[in-house]
């Protein structure tokens, strides 16, 4: 697997990872995504998703020892009145987490009190099915917009992608691809997400389908962007929930 960048947002700080951003998207309109959180350590490092007014979905890879949560959050560097910043009391990856072949990369994490649901800050959906072929999805994120270098904008990116057959993501990624995985994006390359992206949301028909996890490299024709398929966890997520 060496061959394999995975598309992570942890930042120059974290070794564990590298942040992923959007590349070939646009500008969301202002607070059009109130589920998107931001992960912070003194930087921006992996993205979320609100699932419930105190917990977040995103990657096991963006696990980090002291993280707060920004909610409401646009433009990272203004301050526009609409911030909730909650410290995180716990981050429970799945207990079946693979760092190296990325499998169940994923994360719950509870805030140290709820969040106020207002028109900047909404869960979203979880899935009441699995995602089909060439569903049109919406990924968002701060992550790396340069397919070729390191552009990181402080405003929220969105993208509007399909959702990929899973046998063209068998054949891009042969073993290393598996059922708890889902790709979204363009085969032919473009527009993807990135380096900061990681753990943040990929969205089809108002559920919350996807969680950034890992690629090759950015916007590589052939390489798609591959995601938690967050159908899989109702159970776990269910569970971790209930139980803590």
């Amino acid at each position: 697997m060496e061959a394999l960048l995975f598309l992570v947002l942890l930042g120059a700080a974290c070794a564990a990872a590298e942040d992923h951003k959007v590349v070939g998207g646009y500008e969301c309109p202002m607070h059009s995504v109130p589920y998107q959180v931001s992960l912070n350590a003194g930087y921006h490092f992996c993205g979320g998703s609100l699932i419930s007014s105190q917990w977040v979905l995103s990657a096991a890879h963006c696990f980090s020892g002291a993280v707060q949560v920004r909610l409401g959050e646009h433009d990272l560097a203004a301050a526009e009145g609409t911030e909730q910043w909650i410290s995180a009391s716990k981050l429970i990856r799945h207990h079946q987490f693979n760092s190296f072949s990325m499998d169940n990369d994923v994360m719950l994490i509870k805030l140290r009190s709820p969040a106020t649901l207002n028109g900047y800050v909404q869960p979203v959906a979880l899935p009441s099915r699995c995602p089909v072929a060439n569903e049109d999805c919406l990924v968002t994120g701060w992550g790396n917009t340069s397919a070729n270098g390191s552009s990181y904008p402080d405003r929220l990116q969105c993208l509007r992608q399909p959702i990929i057959d899973d046998w063209l993501c068998r054949y891009a990624y042969v073993t290393y691809f598996t059922d708890n995985m889902v790709c979204a994006g363009f085969m032919a390359g473009g527009a993807s997400s990135c380096q900061g992206d990681s753990g943040g949301p990929l969205v089809c028909n108002g559920q919350l389908q996807g969680v950034v996890s890992w690629g090759y490299d950015c916007a590589m024709a052939q390489r798609p962007s591959v995601y938690v398929r967050v159908c899989r966890y109702s159970s776990w997520i269910s569970t971790v929930m209930g139980s803590n």
